[in-house]
């Protein structure tokens, strides 16, 4: 099985980026369901930039997957539990300050396994880039109303 999903975001990727990077610490989706209630950081936390062989994300606490590849501010990719996962960040400066937000999930699931996790991932990866889209546009309001 092979997903795309995708959001514009109405900032600069290196805005984006560091929000993006921040799956490191929750999941960014529902987090009632992935991460039990405990809620995705709302602000920035200044971390470092990822690093191949790292955690790839946390969820209800715990760290899981690894990180496969990373070019700053454009992609960064993990596996987790049998999916490679990616963020690919697209510029399109030619609109304004635009980034499309690109996620790929890839695995190698029987069809019968693979139908359930496309349906719950295109839920649950919607929320998620939609979230990123929020925060990202959100800090940039603030930075440009100071």
């Amino acid at each position: 099985m092979e997903a795309w999903r995708g959001v514009s975001v109405y900032t600069p990727a290196a805005d984006l980026w560091p929000w993006v990077t921040q799956v490191r610490l929750a999941p960014y989706s529902y987090d009632w369901i992935d991460n039990l209630g405990r809620r995705s950081p709302q602000d920035l936390r200044g971390l470092d930039e990822p690093k191949v062989g790292e955690n790839f994300t946390r969820a209800a606490g715990a760290r899981i997957g690894r990180i496969l590849s990373v070019t700053p501010q454009h992609q960064l990719t993990g596996r987790i539990a049998g999916a490679v996962i990616s963020y690919v960040l697209v510029e399109q400066s030619s609109e304004g300050p635009r980034t499309r937000l690109l996620m790929k999930i890839v695995t190698d699931l029987t069809p019968l396994l693979a139908l359930p996790l496309g349906l719950g991932d295109l839920v649950m990866a919607r929320r998620q880039l939609l979230n990123f889209k929020r925060l990202a546009e959100s800090s940039q309001r603030d930075l440009t109303m100071h």
